[in-house]
């Protein structure tokens, strides 16, 4: 815990910070960046390409955030073209575990969701 706060973090009230921290991690674009580089680190283009309807300035936002929360690195190599990689960090890999069993539940029981938005939407 940071030596900012001294408190039990409750994510029910209102100013609590991990809020922002599960907003970072419940995102689509997060999860599929975090389950791409958790294989090897990957050039802005081998993402942009491996995840399809992204558009360049939400990977490029999506990145600079999860680079902010020390869940990714940016490394320049001194190239000519540059060229730059971006990979987990320590704290990037502990992280995949969790979101990697949310793609497995979403792929074990998308007909299930989908097939109770038809009942719903039926009614």
């Amino acid at each position: 815990m940071s030596a900012l706060s001294t408190a039990v973090p409750d994510p029910y009230a209102a100013d609590c910070p991990t809020r922002s921290v599960l907003d970072r991690i419940g995102d689509r674009w997060t999860v599929l960046v975090l389950l791409l580089l958790s294989r090897r680190s990957h050039r802005f283009t081998e993402v942009s390409r491996a995840i399809a309807g992204i558009s360049p300035k939400v990977l490029t936002q999506t990145l600079r955030a999860l680079e902010r929360d020390g869940l990714v690195t940016r490394e320049v190599f001194a190239e000519v073209p540059p060229r730059v990689e971006y990979a987990l960090t320590d704290l990037g890999h502990t992280l995949v575990e969790a979101v990697a069993a949310l793609a497995a539940w979403s792929r074990e029981h998308f007909d299930e969701v989908l097939d109770a938005r038809a009942a719903y939407d039926a009614r």
